[in-house]
């Protein structure tokens, strides 16, 4: 039995599965389903899990070498919550592009992790390292 670590079966065999440049997305509970990419929601109730904890939670299994963000995030969301960001990156490179440009990105993801995050545009793409 695992003790520490990533509990999720799913979550888990999901992050042996990326490779070098694949990407990653983790996703708030509004966020719309694609169904050629392999979905696992662990969304709950509001706020919980939120797409920064899931993020935390799997940065110490996964190797990020950028993260994209929706341009929107930075202009809805308190200073508070864009440092809480930034902190959660720890000098990661976060590049923010319109949402409609970020959507575009998601197809060729190899799986995305739904939460029930409320916080707007708060969905993430991480590309491996």
């Amino acid at each position: 039995m695992i003790r520490s670590g990533i509990l999720n079966p799913q979550i888990s065999s999901l992050l042996c599965r990326v490779r070098h440049t694949n990407r990653l997305v983790i996703a708030d509970r509004g966020f719309p389903f694609w169904p050629e990419i392999e979905t696992i929601d662990i969304s709950l109730v509001d706020d919980v899990p939120t797409v920064l904890q899931v993020f935390e939670a799997i940065r110490a299994n996964f190797v990020v070498g950028q993260i994209f963000m929706a341009r929107e995030f930075l202009e809805v969301n308190s200073e508070d919550i864009r440092e809480r960001l930034a902190r959660a990156a720890d000098g990661l490179a976060i590049t923010h592009e319109p949402h409609i440009e970020f959507k575009r990105r998601v197809p060729g993801a190899i799986g995305l992790i739904r939460t029930g995050d409320t916080l707007q545009y708060a969905n993430m793409i991480l590309i491996s390292a």
